[in-house]
């Protein structure tokens, strides 16, 4: 088997082959053709490269790479994606391949930079003369399969936790305030999700420093363009959640392998003084999801945070894998990083 190595721009003519190979594996959400596809047209400048190893129709490895600087190639990488454009079945190790794949890149790549691999999606390898590995972020999951149900799941969860959010219940329903879990499937209901989610967001902090969704930036574009996508093969959920006819909350989710991944989350800052709308909804979204049973797990993404660790105990470490073409420029790259070398992963992921 070999590597062939085409532009980017020309993805929709292999989709079938990365569907394919998308089914053979894990099939994360967010390696499925759809959301690549979505990145690709929203983000995507045009210097990226699509690559898969194979002989003919039998492939065992895709990926999308682009040029970082000079000699060095990393996985495309939106801030929207929450892991690196790699898939791969079968066992020979992630490094192995990425190292052979450079010689195929073009001029002469000295380094590929896998960035944000889920060791659930690729198993991390073991460090060698040419490949090396760094840890990440910690993300988090919570598994329903086998836990029981949703009220021995919720029973485990902290005490302060449980007490809190039944008092705001129970506050709630004492001043008459009404509560509504609406999820939203359909296609045709997925443009004006995105406009209610960036408004939300648009609301808080966000906003100050830029980096809110709008309906009408990359952002919102991508993200209105993808859950369409997904939509319509019954692949998106949007929860959107109100407090007394008012919009609290919101997660933006796609669903596929097993799993369903919160993507976005956004909440009423106002409302967090007497409130916790984003934490309410996420038990009565817990509860649901449970007792359908469609899914083997939830899966957050994004670094481990507090309100995290109050859900879920399951935690794993993603990781950025570098392969080098020479074993003197692994040595040589890990002697800058001692040295405080500027390199940083995304551009050229430290090993």
């Amino acid at each position: 088997m070999s590597w062939s190595v085409v532009p980017a721009a020309e993805f929709a003519a292999h989709a079938g082959r990365w569907r394919a190979l998308h089914a053979a594996g894990p099939a994360s959400p967010l390696l499925a053709a759809d959301f690549v596809e979505a990145l690709l047209a929203v983000f995507g400048t045009g210097k990226e490269v699509l690559a898969w190893h194979g002989r003919g129709s039998d492939t065992d490895a895709m990926t999308i790479l682009t040029p970082s600087r000079r000699g060095i190639w990393t996985t495309f990488q939106p801030s929207q994606a929450p892991v690196g454009l790699w898939l791969q079945r079968g066992a020979e190790p992630p490094g192995s391949l990425a190292r052979d794949l450079l010689r195929k890149l073009p001029g002469l790549a000295l380094m590929a930079g896998l960035t944000q691999c889920d060791p659930m999606l690729v198993a991390r390898p073991a460090d060698s003369a040419t490949v090396r590995t760094i840890d990440y972020i910690r993300t988090a999951r919570i598994t329903m399969k086998g836990a029981g149900g949703f009220e021995a799941f919720w029973e485990a969860r902290g005490k302060n936790l449980r007490n809190n959010l039944k008092k705001q219940r129970n506050r709630l329903r004492q001043d008459g305030v009404e509560t509504q879990l609406e999820i939203l499937r359909a296609p045709h209901e997925m443009a004006q999700a995105v406009a209610d989610y960036g408004r939300l967001e648009g609301s808080g902090w966000k906003a100050a420093g830029g980096t809110a969704v709008e309906a009408a930036n990359e952002q919102g574009r991508f993200y209105r363009l993808m859950l369409e996508a997904f939509a319509a093969r019954g692949a998106a959920s949007v929860y959107r959640y109100r407090v007394g006819g008012q919009l609290a909350a919101m997660d933006l989710c796609v669903e596929g392998g097993g799993c369903i991944v919160v993507l976005k989350t956004a909440y009423d800052e106002s409302m967090a003084r007497q409130l916790s709308p984003a934490l309410l909804m996420r038990e009565e979204a817990c509860r649901q999801l449970f007792e359908e049973a469609r899914f083997e797990r939830i899966e957050f993404y994004g670094r481990v945070m507090e309100w995290h660790l109050r859900w879920t105990d399951e935690v794993r470490t993603m990781y950025h894998l570098n392969a080098y073409r020479w074993p003197g420029l692994a040595r040589l790259h890990a002697r800058a990083r001692s040295g405080g070398d500027s390199i940083q992963p995304g551009s050229a992921p430290a090993a």
